[in-house]
């Protein structure tokens, strides 16, 4: 495996029944790496282990005046320094490759998790959730991947350095087997409380980007309400909180870093300390007293490296935990989409649509307009209408229940644009290229859209750029007005052309001459397709074949508009406020 085959074709079905089976599954799933890097690890860490030893026999050597020894000494240093040096590139090569595919699997994931959510990823989880989760939790679990060829070198020189300590000395052996743990041991009570301040630290950082991608998201609207003030206190105080337990988190680890600097240092100082009596005593030669002065530095860098594996695994574990809750996250729909069988039996754009919960049907072929008396209402029939929720299924389509449809073939049958559709960031060229049946082009869409204007919007923008069709779309299209943005996605609804269309409130923010020639051109560019357009706009109702009046869920009435306006007083106290009296 290497960088360039970055991004992962498959990244995999993780193991989600806890944050360490998960981290366990990635490990499994680049074990060729990570084996390799723990090979050079190995080397890299075994050469510095060797380093005391051949240190103490030169220095001996030159005391018993050996300089053929010393020399053969002086080109073991040499040759174990080269040896030193290549495996540290190359473990250090692999490390980042570990550290880095480990990130990109995760962020694969949980971008295919938000991608198969869709509209119901904000329902199930906060937006702050998510950037936290793809910005800051996928590279600590990167991190500790990063750290375990470190760790597995760090071990097997352990180990080495315990057996050559003891046969030399027995007594000075003993001090730093037992000395080295001990150290461990006294620095390992804080990584409790360093997980848990870590993990209250990633929930309060998790709710200020929270608040703060709300907060950029409706920018527009607290501008024209002059809630800007309201809403920068609001983010002051979430920040303090987040410094408050980032204080809290700093604490710990500054009370971390300084034992493994002072705990190390005394212990260096007392093996010195006895080494030198020994060496007094005539039981130690004073070449030995250097390996063992060399090998009580080095033991160091494993202890170090054990501390940071704690911690970075430590860290790995609550990412790993934030991680899977997100990647657990299900479609309300998901139970019942492998049992998904039936086709239709007529074409989907021949066929009546039928909603059994209201009471609505929709000839196909025409273009319907529903009117309700409050916007919740129709969210509901327009969620309905797409099959989505448990109602959703029970709605059909030509007689075949949309429940009972292939997810795939239900959304390339029925399209539902949103009342606040997406617009993901790219060129506009990348916005409309979607799957489509070729019926409607482009400037055919935007012309009925009304979106020329939108167009020089984005040229104007990028006045690099002279193709509209390469002008680049802000993320959510937040450079653009609300009416901009929804003939933009009208834009992209109608060059999609699927056999039935829902709009929800697809002009509720363009002015009225606009939407004048919106609702003539969606009737003629529609044309033979079936649209259902959920509004109380007099102006598109006037062009429906047919409208349907829905209050308290159910259908009331149905006509055209003006027959509507004639003979029903509740219509005309939805379309026109016109009060009706008791």
């Amino acid at each position: 495996m290497s960088l360039t085959r970055l991004p992962l074709t498959d990244p995999g079905t993780p193991d989600l029944r806890s944050a360490f089976g998960y981290l366990v599954w990635i490990g499994r799933r680049q074990w060729r790496p990570l084996a390799l890097g723990v090979t050079w690890g190995v080397l890299w860490m075994g050469a510095q282990a060797v380093v005391p030893a051949a240190l103490g026999l030169g220095v001996q050597a030159a005391a018993d005046g050996r300089e053929r020894t010393v020399m053969l000494a002086a080109a073991g240093l040499l040759a174990l320094g080269v040896v030193q040096a290549a495996a540290g590139v190359l473990r250090h090569r692999m490390a980042v490759l570990n550290w880095i595919t480990a990130s990109s699997r995760t962020q694969q994931l949980v971008v295919r998790r938000a991608a198969h959510l869709g509209t119901q990823l904000n329902a199930k989880v906060a937006t702050g959730e998510v950037v936290a989760v793809t910005s800051s939790d996928v590279e600590k679990i990167g991190s500790a991947f990063d750290v375990l060829a470190r760790f597995a070198g760090a071990v097997i020189a352990f180990v080495a350095v315990a057996v050559i300590l003891v046969r030399s000395s027995a007594l000075l052996g003993a001090v730093v087997l037992i000395g080295i743990p001990l150290l461990g041991l006294l620095v390992a009570p804080l990584l409790r409380p360093l997980e848990q301040r870590e993990s209250a630290q990633r929930k309060q950082l998790g709710r200020a980007t929270e608040l703060a991608a709300d907060t950029v998201a409706g920018l527009r609207v607290l501008r024209g309400i002059g809630g800007e003030e309201l809403f920068l206190h609001r983010f002051q105080d979430a920040s303090q909180e987040v410094r408050a337990a980032a204080v809290k988190v700093a604490r710990v680890r500054s009370l971390l870093d300084a034992l493994q600097v002072a705990l190390p240092g005394t212990f260096i100082v007392a093996v010195v300390w006895i080494g030198a009596r020994l060496v007094q005593a005539g039981t130690l030669s004073v070449g030995e007293l250097v390996a063992f002065y060399g090998y009580s530095a080095f033991l160091l860098i494993p202890l170090r490296t054990f501390t940071e594996t704690a911690e970075k695994w430590t860290k790995a574990y609550v990412a790993a935990g934030r991680v899977i809750t997100v990647l657990r996250l299900e479609r309300d729909d998901d139970a019942t989409a492998a049992g998904r069988t039936a086709t239709w039996t007529v074409p989907p754009g021949s066929a009546p649509l039928h909603d059994p919960a209201s009471g609505l049907t929709i000839a196909a072929g025409r273009l319907t307009a529903v009117v309700c008396a409050d916007q919740a209402t129709a969210d509901d029939v327009a969620a309905r209408l797409g099959g989505l929720g448990p109602d959703g299924r029970a709605v059909t389509l030509g007689g075949v229940a949309l429940g009972d449809v292939p997810r795939d073939e239900l959304r390339a049958a029925v399209l539902v644009q949103d009342k606040d559709p997406v617009l993901l960031s790219g060129t506009l060229q990348e916005l409309l290229d979607l799957p489509r049946s070729g019926r409607v082009g482009v400037q055919e869409a935007v012309e009925a859209a009304s979106a020329y204007d939108v167009l020089d919007a984005l040229v104007d923008s990028s006045p690099e750029v002279s193709d509209p069709l390469r002008a680049r779309v802000t993320e959510r299209g937040r450079s653009l007005s609300g009416g901009q943005r929804q003939r933009l996605a009208l834009t992209r609804s109608l060059v999609v052309d699927p056999p039935v269309l829902v709009l929800d409130e697809p002009t509720s923010a363009v002015d009225a001459h606009t939407e004048t020639q919106i609702a003539a051109s969606l009737r003629n560019i529609r044309a033979g397709r079936t649209t259902v357009v959920l509004t109380a706009s007099p102006l598109l109702l006037d062009q429906a074949d047919e409208v349907a009046l829905v209050l308290d869920g159910v259908v009331v009435a149905q006509g055209t508009h003006r027959d509507l306006l004639a003979r029903e007083p509740r219509y005309r106290a939805v379309v026109t406020r016109e009060e009706v009296s008791a």
